[in-house]
C-alpha cells in the first residue's frame, strides 16, 4: 500500500500525517468539550423550565415555542459563520467568545423581567451556543487521529447529552426549591469556570499540525469559496440531511415539548415525565458509544444505522400517538423515550461524511453547514407543534404529527444524495491511497471500513 501523499491527487487534496492524539490531546479536548458541555446545560435548561417559564411571563403555546425557536434559529444561522470563524480564527477564539456569550445570555435569562427581554437573552445564549460544537469537532480532528473521528465525534456527543441529563436532575429540582432567578443566575456561575482553562490552556493544534499557510490571494473571495466548495462535495449535502432526519425527534421532545406532552396529555406527574426525560439522555449516552465504535470499525453501517434509527422513531411515534384510549401505557412511554435516545448518535453520522469529503481547511465550514440540519428540522417542529397545539386545543396526536413529514422529507434526500456522496469518497480513497500512479482496481480499504 503506498503512503498517502501531501499534494493533491487526481483533484483531491492529499491527507497530511495524522495528529499524534496522547495524553496531551485528551487534556486540550477535554477542555473544548467542558465548553460544550456547560452550552447543552444552558441551552436545555428551558426543556425543564418550560411550565414555569409560561407562568412567570404569561404565555401561550406557540409564544412559550418561540424561546427554543429563537434560540434554535439564531443557533442554524450561526452554524455556516462559525464554521468560516473556526477556519480562519482558529478554535480558541471562537470558543472563548461564545463561552462569554453564552454565560451573559444565562444570566441575562435569570433577571429578565419580561417576555421580550428574556427573548434576547435566549438569542445570544443561542448565539453563543452556537460556537461550542464545530469548535470541539474542529479540536478532535486537529489533535487525533483520523481513525479516531467517529468515536472523537460521538463522544462529544455524549458530553453534551451529560449536559442535558445535568439540566434534567440537577437544574429542575433546584428550580423548584430555589425559585427562578437564584437557580438560573447560579448555573450561569458554570460558564466563568470553564471560560478559566479555556484561556489559559487550551491550543488549536499540536506542535507541527497547524495548518498550511495561506497562498498569496487566498484571502480573496474567502467566504464564498469556502461555502461553495463545501457545498459542492455531495459528502456534506448527504451529512446535512442525515443530521436534519436524525435529530430532531429527541431535540424537540427534549428540549420543549417533552415535559408537556408527557404531563397535560399522558397525565403523569413532572417527577415521573422527568425520569423519563432521564431515560432518553441515559439512552443517548450509552448508544452513543455504541454507535461510534460501530462507525469507527466499518463505515458501511453509516447508512443503516441512521434510517434504522428514523425508522425506528417512526415506528414508536406512531405507536404513541396512535394508541386507542386517552393514555400511551408506560411500558411503551419507556421504549419511546430509549428510541428517541438513538437520535443524537445517529445524528453525529451525518459529520463522519461531510469529514473525509472536505480538506482540513474545510472542517469548519463543512461541520457548520452539516450542523444546519437537525437544527433547521427542530426549529420547524417546535414552532410548528406550538402552532397546532393552540389551533386544535392542546391535541398532542395532530401536533407530534409533524415529526413524520419531516422524516419522510429526510429520508428522500438521503437516499437521492447517498449513491453521489459514496462514489466522491470511493475516488478519493483510490486516489489517496493508491497515489497517481496506482493501476485501476478496486479500491483498497481497510479490514472492516467498507464505505457504506
Amino acid at each position: 500500500m503506498t503512503a498517502p501523499v501531501n499534494g493533491p491527487v487526481n483533484g483531491f487534496p492529499g491527507i497530511p500525517a495524522d495528529p499524534p492524539g496522547g495524553r496531551k490531546a485528551v487534556a486540550v479536548w477535554g477542555i473544548g468539550v467542558a465548553v460544550y458541555f456547560v452550552a447543552v446545560i444552558f441551552r436545555t435548561s428551558l426543556g425543564v423550565a418550560g411550565l414555569d417559564a409560561a407562568d412567570r411571563f404569561h404565555v401561550n403555546a406557540s409564544a412559550l415555542a418561540t424561546f427554543s425557536l429563537l434560540q434554535l434559529l439564531v443557533y442554524a444561522g450561526m452554524q455556516i459563520p462559525v464554521g468560516l470563524m473556526v477556519d480562519r480564527l482558529g478554535t480558541k477564539k471562537v470558543l472563548t467568545l461564545g463561552a462569554v456569550l453564552f454565560t451573559v445570555g444565562q444570566l441575562g435569562f435569570a433577571l429578565s423581567p419580561s417576555y421580550g427581554m428574556a427573548l434576547a437573552a435566549r438569542a445570544l445564549l443561542g448565539c453563543g451556543d452556537a460556537m461550542t460544537f464545530i469548535s470541539v469537532l474542529r479540536l478532535g480532528t486537529r489533535w487525533f487521529p483520523a481513525r479516531r473521528g467517529p468515536l472523537m465525534a460521538q463522544l462529544a456527543g455524549l458530553v453534551g447529552m451529560a449536559g442535558n441529563l445535568v439540566s434534567t436532575l440537577v437544574l429542575a429540582p433546584v428550580l423548584h426549591g430555589v425559585g427562578w432567578t437564584a437557580a438560573f443566575a447560579g448555573s450561569a456561575v458554570a460558564g466563568l469556570v470553564v471560560l478559566v482553562p479555556l484561556v489559559l490552556f487550551l491550543r488549536d493544534h499540536p506542535e507541527g499540525h497547524g495548518p498550511a499557510p495561506r497562498t498569496a490571494g487566498a484571502s480573496g473571495g474567502f467566504v464564498r469559496r469556502q461555502i461553495r466548495e463545501s457545498w459542492a462535495e455531495p459528502g456534506t449535502r448527504l451529512g446535512l440531511w442525515v443530521h436534519f432526519t436524525t435529530q430532531f425527534p429527541a431535540m424537540v421532545f427534549l428540549l420543549l415539548w417533552g415535559m408537556p406532552f408527557l404531563v397535560e396529555a399522558q397525565g403523569l406527574s413532572r417527577t415521573t415525565a422527568g425520569g423519563l426525560l432521564t431515560l432518553v439522555v441515559a439512552s443517548n449516552m450509552a448508544l452513543g458509544l455504541v454507535y461510534g465504535q460501530i462507525v469507527g470499525r466499518r463505515q458501511s453501517a453509516r447508512i443503516p444505522l441512521a434510517l434504522g434509527t428514523v425508522g425506528l422513531t417512526a415506528l414508536l411515534w406512531a405507536a404513541v400517538l396512535g394508541y386507542p384510549g386517552d393514555r400511551a401505557p408506560m411500558w411503551l412511554l419507556v421504549t419511546l423515550c430509549l428510541v428517541l435516545g438513538g437520535c443524537g448518535p445517529a445524528s453525529m453520522i451525518g459529520f463522519d461524511f461531510a469529514r473525509p469529503a472536505n480538506p482540513a481547511e474545510r472542517q469548519g465550514t463543512a461541520s457548520g453547514i452539516t450542523n444546519m440540519g437537525g437544527f433547521l428540522a427542530s426549529m420547524t417542529t417546535l414552532l410548528t407543534v406550538g402552532i397546532l397545539l393552540d389551533a386544535t386545543g392542546d391535541n398532542y396526536r395532530i401536533a407530534f404529527s409533524t415529526v413524520f413529514v419531516l422524516e419522510a422529507v429526510g429520508v428522500l434526500n438521503i437516499l437521492r444524495l447517498r449513491p453521489l456522496a459514496l462514489a466522491r469518497e470511493r475516488e478519493r480513497a483510490h486516489a489517496t491511497v493508491s497515489g497517481p500512479a496506482a493501476p485501476p482496481g478496486p479500491v483498497p480499504t481497510e479490514p472492516g471500513r467498507a464505505l457504506a
